[in-house]
């Protein structure tokens, strides 16, 4: 490797979430700052299912009215 080209590498590297989630980790910045992490975004917490599940405005009984589909429950 040629000497003088790579960036620092800061092995204490902290990245600092919105939720204030704080996680150390390697890399070539002393500090990341990131709007979502796996504490807080909906996939990881669980969220996403719920939501995916959620029926707004009806949409789901339109769907099946139209298509003539039975749904279970």
């Amino acid at each position: 490797m040629k000497k003088g080209i790579h960036p620092t590498y800061y092995e204490d590297a902290v990245i600092r979430c919105a939720c204030g989630n704080v996680i150390v980790t390697g890399s070539t910045k002393k500090e990341i700052r990131v709007e979502v992490c796996s504490k807080c975004h909906p996939f990881y917490t669980g969220e996403l299912k719920r939501m995916a599940t959620m029926d707004t405005g009806g949409r789901i009984e339109k769907f099946v009215k139209k298509y003539g589909w039975k749904t279970e429950g």
